[in-house]
């Protein structure tokens, strides 16, 4: 629905912050899904940790709240939409399995409440 041309265009990210490859799916006011196709690449992967690559958690965070930032920036009055979205926090955060080279993320997130320009997701 939404590809890499079209994310730059919504989102202040650019290389290597950029976190989000495409959204397949978006109902403003509602639910995405975007996808992250994680690569070696990567050039977090120099460092963490050259030997066993893993995706840090930070960044997976990271690309989740870009996901969301993409909703809410959707989903909100146009006039409103003129600010860069923040991230403010999480609750309950897990990770039940290493991201790794060769994964594709798909990020799923649907609006809870949503008030002129902050929105729980």
């Amino acid at each position: 629905m939404l590809d890499i041309n079209e994310l730059r265009e919504i989102l202040p990210h650019r290389f290597p912050m950029l976190l989000v490859d495409r959204i397949e799916e978006l109902v403003p006011g509602k639910r995405i899904v975007g996808i992250k196709n994680v690569t070696i690449n990567e050039e977090f992967f120099l460092g963490h940790y050259p030997e066993k690559p893993i995706m840090p958690g930070v960044l997976i965070i990271e690309a989740m709240a870009q996901v969301s930032g993409v909703l809410m920036l959707k989903s909100i009055n146009e006039n409103d939409a003129n600010g860069v979205p923040l991230f403010a926090s999480i609750d309950k955060a897990r990770f039940r399995l290493p991201v790794v080279p060769g994964d594709q993320l798909r990020i799923e997130a649907e609006i809870v409440k949503l008030r002129s320009r902050v929105a729980k997701v």
